[in-house]
């Protein structure tokens, strides 16, 4: 018996701890279902499924079976695989009273109370070189080394009437006790890596809840792990473009995962650089397609920028608008914004109703409070460097930017469903 869309996920975020393994399993996952992989600097075939994976990046196209330079249309849903954490300093070895300690950084915009008192572990990237050589190596420490303590409630009679961090010097975890060794984490690393400690050169190294992401409610209605935001969004648009058969004619389907896009998507593997805009003229180029023509292309093709959506607090009603308040396993969220924070307007959002109607699913629309600061994503981003037209959607969760989300566990299949529809429709 095949697993369920949700059992997939759950696993699947479980073996992605970082950016860089959510790229990597993503890029293996359509690896093993036919697609073929290329480099970034690589020549690029004529290949009918082809798929990158650059650092915490993944592109991968389909391509219809006839292609007409006059006529072609992208498809394309963006998401991304960052997620606010801690993230581990160049020199982290530090200590107080006994303790050992790292140094960390709080990287995007993290609720950093759901980061006390959790067991920890550590994983990223880091860079070993061997004589003038150097190899990229994935980390993986998946088991409690490092906890951030909370102080005691008789140390700080008034916590309950409001927490108050700060980031420098309460958020630096403890995983030992003795004097402080200057060279303490690089030697670990080393050591989870199989390689000499001399040899360690750099790192992107960052922590994780190593809690397993897991079925929960009375009726199993909910679900809870890490990184939902937005790995659920890359998980849903994964299989989507994995699943789909043959896009129409005259069609590319195509699915980017960025990197840095909780702050603010400004780097080589973020939605503000050319990234995405040059591997789109690639692709066209692949098939013979002019500049012009892949202009012209721009201007009659969509994006589905596909992000975490806000559900409705039960304990906190009034924060919602009140004539949107989207619910858990209510289907995928269409969000909406006058100013742009969004990029969905009418006719995006009409699209994206209409795959969902195919897909008999269906679907709810988001706004923010007028009087409270609206989040964005990648679509306003998307919209503006490739003058695309971008809806923005995700499912509905709650617990954003926590340590640990919560999302309804029917949402991962109802999404991954209009994704679907969306790639498959003319």
């Amino acid at each position: 018996m095949s697993s369920s869309v949700l059992e997939r996920l759950l696993a699947w975020i479980d073996a992605s701890p970082s950016p860089y393994h959510a790229a990597q399993n993503a890029s293996a996952n359509l690896v093993d279902s036919g697609f073929t992989k290329f480099a970034t600097d690589e020549l690029w075939s004529d290949s009918d499924r082809m798929v990158i994976c650059w650092g915490g990046v993944v592109i991968a196209a389909a391509f219809g079976n006839r292609i007409d330079p006059d006529k072609l249309e992208f498809r394309l849903v963006g998401a991304h695989t960052d997620s606010p954490n801690l993230r581990v300093k160049p020199n982290p070895d530090r200590g107080s009273v006994g303790y050992r300690q790292l140094g960390v950084e709080v990287y995007g915009g993290a609720l950093l109370n759901s980061w006390l008192d959790r067991d920890l572990g550590l994983s990223g990237r880091v860079v070993v070189r061997d004589g003038v050589s150097r190899e990229t190596l994935l980390l993986k420490v998946d088991r409690p080394v490092l906890r951030v303590a909370q102080l005691a409630i008789h140390l700080d009679r008034e916590v309950n009437e409001g927490l108050t961090l700060d980031r420098q010097s309460h958020l630096s975890p403890i995983w030992g006790l003795g004097d402080v060794d200057e060279d303490g984490f690089r030697s670990f690393i080393a050591q989870e890596l199989g390689v000499e400690a001399s040899s360690v050169n750099s790192w992107d190294v960052m922590c994780h809840d190593v809690t397993a992401s897991t079925v929960l409610g009375r009726d199993g209605e909910f679900y809870a792990a890490p990184r939902i935001d937005n790995l659920a969004s890359c998980h849903a648009a994964v299989e989507a473009l994995r699943d789909l058969e043959t896009p129409p004619d005259n069609t590319i389907a195509v699915m980017v995962l960025f990197d840095h896009e909780e702050i603010g998507s400004e780097s080589s593997t973020g939605a503000r650089g050319p990234m995405l805009s040059n591997a789109l003229e690639r692709l066209a180029n692949s098939r013979s397609v002019t500049r012009t023509q892949y202009l012209r292309a721009l201007a009659r093709s969509w994006c589905v920028s596909a992000d975490g959506a806000h559900a409705v607090h039960p304990n906190y009603v009034d924060r919602h608008e009140p004539e949107h308040r989207v619910v858990l396993n209510g289907g995928p969220v269409i969000k909406l914004n006058a100013n742009v924070r969004y990029a969905t307007d009418a006719e995006s959002n009409a699209l994206f109703q209409s795959a969902c109607r195919v897909a008999g699913v269906p679907f709810q629309h988001y706004a923010h409070r007028t009087d409270l600061p609206c989040g964005t994503t990648i679509g306003p981003l998307t919209a503006a460097q490739l003058g695309m037209s971008v809806v923005d959607v995700g499912s509905a969760q709650l617990s954003m930017h926590s340590a640990r989300e919560m999302g309804g566990s029917a949402d991962p299949q109802l999404l991954t469903s209009a994704l679907g529809a969306f790639f498959a429709s003319a």
